[in-house]
C-alpha cells in the first residue's frame, strides 16, 4: 500500500532537487529517504527516479506521478484545514473566480452579500478569471468557487457545474451608430462590422459563443483592429473601433456610458451563466453554495428546465 508519507517525501525530494538536501528538509536519514522511494517504486511497479552518484532526474512516469501527487496533497492539506477550522466553530476564506463578462451587479452581488450575512464565519477573496482559467484553478484547488459564462471546452471530470440562469445577449454600439438609437436588431444586420471581441482558440466563454452563433447564422465576425475579451470591450466600443455582442447585465457597469445596447432579436442568441465548483468541495462550500443559489431563486432568477448539476 502507498502511504502519504511515502507521497511527502517523494514530492520533496523532487522540489528539494536531490535526496541530500530533503533529507535535511524532512529531518530524517538520507539512507532511509531512499528506502521509502524504493518501497514506493515497488508498490507501483514503476521506477520513478533515475540515480547517478549525485544526481537524479526523473522519468516521465515520474514527472506525472509527482504533479498528481502534488495536487493530492494540496487537497489534503487543504482538507484537514478546513475540518479544523470547522472543528472549532470558525469557517474560513472561499475565493470566488467571476467572469469579466459576469459582472457582480444585482442579483449576483447584493445574493452574494446576503448569503455571507448568513454565514459569519466566511469571508470572500473575489477576483476576475477567465471561464476555462476559472475551471483549471477550481480543480487544482487554487480556488473554490466560480461564476463562468458558458461553454467551458476543456473536460473537467472534478467540476461540478450548475446552471444558475439565462441571459439574452445585446449588441453594444457606439451612442453614434446608426443602430443606436434602435430597440433591438438581427444578427444578420452585424454582418459587416467590426467586433472587438474574438474568441480565443483554446478558450470558451462569451467570445466563443457569440462566433459560434454568428457562424449558424452564416458569418463569422470581422475583426477589429483592436480587440479585448475583457470587460475594458465597452470602452473599445465607446471608442469607435468596433461593436460586439455582451449579456445584457453588462448594460448596466461602469463601462457601458457612451454605449447603447439594441437587443439581439434571434432566438438562439442567449448565454448561460453556471456556478463551478469541486465536487469533493468541502462542506462548508456546499453550504455556502446553496444559500447562494436559494438567495438567487428567491430573488427571481430561475435557471432553465433543463438546468442542473453535472460534470465540467
Amino acid at each position: 500500500m502507498i502511504s502519504i508519507r511515502q507521497l511527502r517525501y517523494f514530492v520533496e525530494i523532487v522540489e528539494a532537487r536531490g535526496y541530500t538536501r530533503a533529507a535535511e528538509r524532512l529531518y530524517i536519514a538520507q539512507s532511509a529517504l531512499s528506502r521509502q522511494v524504493k518501497e514506493l517504486e515497488a508498490a507501483l511497479d514503476v521506477v520513478l527516479l533515475r540515480r547517478e552518484a549525485k544526481q537524479f532526474e526523473l522519468t516521465d512516469a515520474g514527472q506525472d506521478f509527482y504533479e498528481r501527487s502534488r495536487k493530492i496533497l494540496l487537497d489534503l492539506d487543504r482538507a484537514v484545514a478546513q475540518a479544523r477550522t470547522i472543528g472549532k466553530g470558525e469557517h474560513g476564506a472561499l475565493r470566488l473566480l467571476h467572469s469579466s463578462s459576469v459582472p457582480l451587479t444585482a442579483p449576483l452581488g447584493p445574493t452574494l452579500n446576503a448569503a455571507l450575512k448568513a454565514f459569519p464565519g466566511i469571508s470572500l477573496e473575489i477576483s476576475q478569471a477567465p471561464s476555462e482559467y476559472q475551471a483549471r484553478e477550481i480543480e487544482e484547488g487554487s480556488a473554490d468557487l466560480g461564476l463562468a459564462r458558458l461553454p467551458i471546452l476543456r473536460a473537467n471530470p472534478n467540476l461540478e457545474s450548475t446552471l444558475l440562469y439565462r441571459e439574452r445577449l445585446v449588441a453594444a454600439v457606439p451612442a453614434g451608430h446608426p443602430l443606436a438609437q434602435r430597440e433591438s436588431v438581427e444578427i444578420a444586420e452585424l454582418r459587416d462590422e467590426f467586433f472587438v471581441s474574438v474568441p480565443h482558440r483554446d478558450r470558451g466563454g462569451l467570445s466563443y459563443l457569440v462566433a459560434e452563433r454568428c457562424i449558424a447564422h452564416g458569418f463569422y465576425p470581422r475583426v477589429a483592429r483592436a480587440t479585448s475579451r475583457k470587460n475594458s470591450l465597452l470602452s473599445l466600443v465607446n471608442a469607435g473601433f468596433g461593436i460586439a455582442v455582451v449579456p445584457q447585465s453588462m448594460a448596466s457597469t461602469s463601462l457601458a456610458a457612451g454605449v447603447s445596447f439594441p437587443a439581439v432579436r434571434d432566438a438562439d442568441f442567449y448565454s448561460e451563466v453556471a456556478l463551478l465548483r469541486r465536487r469533493d468541495a468541502p462542506a462548508m462550500v456546499g453550504q455556502f453554495v446553496q444559500a447562494f443559489i436559494t438567495g438567487l431563486r428567491e430573488a427571481g432568477v430561475a435557471a432553465p428546465a433543463d438546468g442542473s448539476s453535472r460534470r465540467g
